[in-house]
């Protein structure tokens, strides 16, 4: 049977269980850092329940997961109130849905004609939040819930790529967001060590980092090879690019590393130009990514 067919009540009893099964999914994934799926099987999960809740608005309640990011703090964590809300990327699983959303940007935008947009490898890593006062870093907090966060600051701290003092000209309040992971490379020395130690061993690098991150020991997380890519911003007091492509260019002139290869385009054409040569190189790649 497919989702057009479900009549209202099963769409219903259909809508519960996904709810649910997402939700447990996500706790697992974002909490506890052990995921039950394969992201592709997650996203299945996420596009069938948007499509029962796009059939079916009534069904939609403020507890569904469409209306959430990952999942609220752990226990043991100081939290974090983001000023500006720390959420996550939509998806587009085609040409067809890409040149759609290229068409509500342009809609929103009120142009007409290409536009110009970054395309960067979407790094699997942990979101993580750097502010910056005065140039220097004074706390680091994890996505949680999207308003809510994990202060992971003294950890942090230990990540090389983790610039700790800005130089000058930077604005006074600076929120660099980006992603906190681990190299293919790194990830396979460590479990290595892991088995030698008798301990049990991580299921995939982004797991990895996750879990070096989210330690209240902050020395276990000195022990582990974790790096930085920060590729937006959260809260700044003053504007220091125009544009997405000069911002990744001030944050590198800054000392933090950018996610390569990176490429500026114009339209859907020369996105799924970029898109299609990344995943080429994708099993080459030093890092883990789930898409672009």
């Amino acid at each position: 049977m497919g989702l057009f067919d479900l009549s209202l009540e099963d769409a219903r009893a259909r809508h519960k269980k996904l709810v649910k099964e997402i939700e447990r999914h996500d706790i697992a994934y974002h909490q506890n850092d052990a995921p039950e799926i394969t992201d592709a099987d997650y996203d299945a999960l996420r596009r069938e329940l948007d499509k029962i809740e796009a059939d079916y608005p009534e069904l939609i309640t403020k507890d569904s997961p469409a209306a959430k990011v990952g999942a609220a703090p752990a226990k043991g964590f100081k939290k974090v109130r983001h000023v500006i809300p720390m959420l996550s990327l939509s998806n587009v699983f085609s040409e067809e849905e890409l040149e759609d959303f290229i068409g509500k940007v342009r809609r929103f935008l009120n142009v007409e004609g290409d536009i110009a947009i970054v395309a960067e490898p979407k790094i699997d890593g942990l979101s993580c939040s750097l502010r910056y006062e005065g140039g220097e870093l004074v706390q680091a907090a994890t996505r949680g819930d999207g308003s809510e966060g994990e202060d992971i600051t003294a950890n942090v701290r230990h990540i090389g790529d983790v610039p700790k003092k800005l130089p000058k000209g930077v604005p006074d309040i600076l929120e660099v967001r980006g992603e906190i992971y681990m190299r293919r490379d790194e990830f396979m020395a460590l479990n290595e060590r892991q088995v030698e130690a008798g301990k049990q061993i991580f299921a995939n690098p982004r797991n990895a980092a996750a879990g070096s991150v989210r330690q209240l020991d902050s020395s276990i997380t000195a022990s582990r090879p974790l790096h930085f890519f920060g590729y937006a911003t959260g809260e700044v007091s003053a504007p220091f690019a125009k544009t997405q492509w000069d911002m990744r260019a001030k944050l590198k002139e800054w000392g933090f590393k950018e996610n390569e290869p990176a490429a500026l385009c114009k339209n859907a054409a020369e996105i799924m130009e970029y898109y299609n040569k990344v995943m080429v190189m994708r099993p080459d790649l030093p890092f883990e990514i789930d898409g672009v």
